[in-house]
């Protein structure tokens, strides 16, 4: 229903961002939120997706449309919801995800929260030969710099939004001393830093 919406960037909240357009207020649940944090209070297109559930309906919004294609890919998988696509998402960019399934690497797909053996397995049968590997592209937000003033508040956003990925307290207990240790520039920075930790 919603191909993109472009308007100005109002929100960032561990689990979603809200864009203004014409007047409303968009509330949009994305992967990392905290990727769009250079663009607060500015305008940007995100991409989106509308999905309608019996109790509700969920703006779901994306960096570019290769993500969004892949988000759509993985929630038509049987055991796989928004939530665990935006969790895959979050930590690997679409093309690691593609490699992934075309090298049936189950392992890599289980470190992702509420994903088994058997959900990773199922992934692999449903989209093997269906997605198709690219060499990186459009100028993703995956590779900023983490040097900078240490923000002892950017970690807590972080393991936020760590949490609304699924995480548990004892995974983001074992990254928080490390991401402590550590200088960040941005909450965008923890957040990558964090999901690097816990997916190696």
């Amino acid at each position: 229903m919603y191909a993109y919406i472009k308007g100005t960037l109002t929100v960032l909240n561990p689990t979603h961002v809200v864009l203004e357009a014409a007047g409303v207020g968009y509330e949009i649940q994305t992967p990392n939120s905290y990727r769009f944090q250079k663009y607060k209070d500015q305008d940007i297109l995100i991409h989106t997706s509308l999905i309608v559930r019996e109790d509700a309906q969920l703006l779901y919004g994306f960096y570019n449309q290769e993500e969004k294609d892949m988000f759509l890919s993985l929630i038509k998988v049987t055991g796989i919801g928004p939530k665990s696509a935006l969790a895959i998402l979050a930590s690997s960019s679409p093309n690691e995800v593609k490699i992934a399934i075309e090298n049936e690497n189950d392992a890599y797909l289980t470190k992702f929260p509420g994903i088994g053996k058997k959900t990773a397995r199922q992934i692999v049968l449903d989209l093997k030969g269906k997605v198709q590997v690219t060499e990186e592209d459009s100028g993703q937000l995956l590779n900023a710099n983490q040097n900078g003033h240490q923000n002892s508040e950017s970690v807590k956003e972080a393991l936020l939004a760590l949490e609304a990925l699924g995480y548990s307290k004892r995974e983001l207990n074992k990254v928080e001393k490390t991401l402590n240790k550590e200088t960040f520039e941005s909450v965008d920075d923890a957040v990558k830093r964090g999901l690097q930790l816990l997916i190696s």
